[in-house]
């Protein structure tokens, strides 16, 4: 009895690793729409989707350095082959996911190159907290700013970029 118990949960184990890497999927970066959204053409068809970068923050459009980070990420991402882990959605309706180009961590390269913030939630530093600390001692990207502002914060102040909806 012992052993079938451990043969099922070997096999339970090995299904959830599988089903895991059944939710990666590949495809092409699109359309980079800001610092931390770009638009994802699946390998397999379809229309392309929305992805937010999960674990970043980067400027609003609208904010210093907002078209810089975009452009970075245009430069690094479009028209390239990525893959795509969802981690859930956000408030927009874009997928939250981690992106790798060419086994590149997107969310990492973005934070040290001082394109974004690691995103914070409450008191946590965020997942890319010792990238951000790197790019913000060498003054890259938005670092460069003496007192770069948020994206949290922007929006609370003036509000999203993009024009109300209908």
């Amino acid at each position: 009895m012992h052993r079938r118990a451990i043969l099922l949960l070997l096999a339970a184990v090995t299904a959830c690793g599988g089903a895991h890497a059944a939710r990666t999927w590949s495809g092409t970066v699109t359309y980079v729409t800001d610092g931390d959204t770009v638009w994802v053409r699946p390998a397999r068809g379809g229309a392309p989707r929305s992805i937010r970068v999960q674990g970043v923050d980067a400027p609003e459009s609208c904010q210093a350095f907002g078209p810089q980070a975009r452009d970075a990420l245009e430069r690094m991402a479009l028209h390239q082959a990525v893959q795509v882990e969802p981690h859930g959605r956000d408030n927009y309706g874009r997928t939250l996911a981690s992106l790798r180009l060419a086994g590149r961590d997107v969310g990492g390269w973005l934070v040290a190159n001082g394109w974004a913030w690691s995103y914070r939630f409450k008191r946590e530093a965020g997942p890319y907290e010792a990238q951000e600390s790197r790019a913000r001692q060498a003054r890259l990207g938005l670092w460069s700013q003496p007192q770069p502002m948020e994206p949290r914060r922007f929006r609370r102040l003036h509000g999203s970029c993009r024009p109300p909806p209908g």
